[in-house]
């Protein structure tokens, strides 16, 4: 009988970590005046990089957003077909994205997107597709 309770327990545990987990939070700071993001999952900050946002006459917009898509390879039609890869909009053409301007990055020099080292940008679209859009939430602010 011992047995038995110790392996239901032992069952139930594990299925409230699963479910636990399936409604994991992923949450994306960006800090325009600092030029910095930081990626937080479960509360827990993983992640500080540094991006690059709109420069002067082309803003990132402020505010708490939901990704709308992901795009793991995608091009501006906007801007001369510059890649953008592992892009997660946000609002309207504005995405967070990888950028191969890496010595940009610390500094506003984008048209209004999120920019982000490649390999950093691939990070964050994995933690967003394998937690969810609906659970992830991006807040930039200044």
């Amino acid at each position: 009988m011992r047995r038995f309770v110790g392996t239901l327990f032992l069952i139930c545990s594990l299925l409230a970590v699963s479910a636990w987990s399936a409604h994991a939070t992923v949450r994306v700071k960006v800090d325009i005046g600092s030029q910095r993001m930081q990626v937080y999952v479960n509360g827990s900050l993983r992640h500080v990089w540094r991006v690059s946002t709109g420069k002067r006459g082309y803003s990132t917009p402020t505010g708490a957003f939901r990704p709308t898509r992901l795009e793991r390879r995608w091009h501006s039609r906007k801007y001369n077909w510059s890649p953008m890869p592992h892009s997660i909009f946000f609002v309207g053409g504005i995405a967070i994205h990888g950028s191969y301007h890496t010595r940009q990055l610390g500094r506003r020099a984008s048209h209004g997107c999120v920019r982000l080292a490649p390999r950093n940008a691939a990070r964050l679209f994995g933690l967003v597709r394998r937690h969810g859009s609906r659970r992830t939430r991006i807040v930039v602010t200044y």
